[in-house]
């Protein structure tokens, strides 16, 4: 006699996700929620990724966004400061540390980062980002 469970007739029940894949959902979902301008619940999106991946400089770089995003801004430039830690050549890194020094009030630093941001991968808005800052500079007799 042939058993009618799913097995014997070929069927496989879907497998829970494992952690890593609940990780890169939790990732994908905080990395949206930044785009969405949801900083705050970007960061508990992405609080399970931080536990289990902190070195990761993805994983740093979307929390240095969230973080810049809702104004923690020495949050922001120590995750920031991880990912070129890594990858010195991060040019988005830079810029986004560019813009939480600026914010920081901290302009001449602010205006080293984004000239190396723009060096590394000349665009509009690193442009932008360096025109303010050097006319904040000016306007301070810096």
């Amino acid at each position: 006699m042939e058993s009618t469970s799913g097995r014997a007739l070929g069927l496989v029940r879907p497998a829970a996700p494992d952690a890593g894949e609940a990780r890169v959902h939790a990732f994908r979902q905080a990395e949206a929620l930044v785009k969405r301008r949801r900083p705050l619940d970007a960061l508990q999106a992405l609080q399970p990724v931080l536990e289990a991946e902190a070195d990761k400089p993805s994983v740093q770089l979307l929390a240095g966004r969230a973080y810049f995003h809702s104004a923690q801004l020495r949050r922001a430039e120590h995750a920031l400061g991880r990912v070129l830690e890594h990858d010195p050549s991060d040019h988005y890194a830079r810029f986004v540390l560019g813009k939480t020094l600026q914010r920081l009030g901290r302009l001449a630093e602010a205006l080293g980062q984004l000239r190396m941001a723009s060096a590394m991968h000349p665009q509009p808005e690193y442009q932008d980002a360096i025109g303010e800052v050097s006319a904040r500079l000016a306007l301070h007799g810096t």
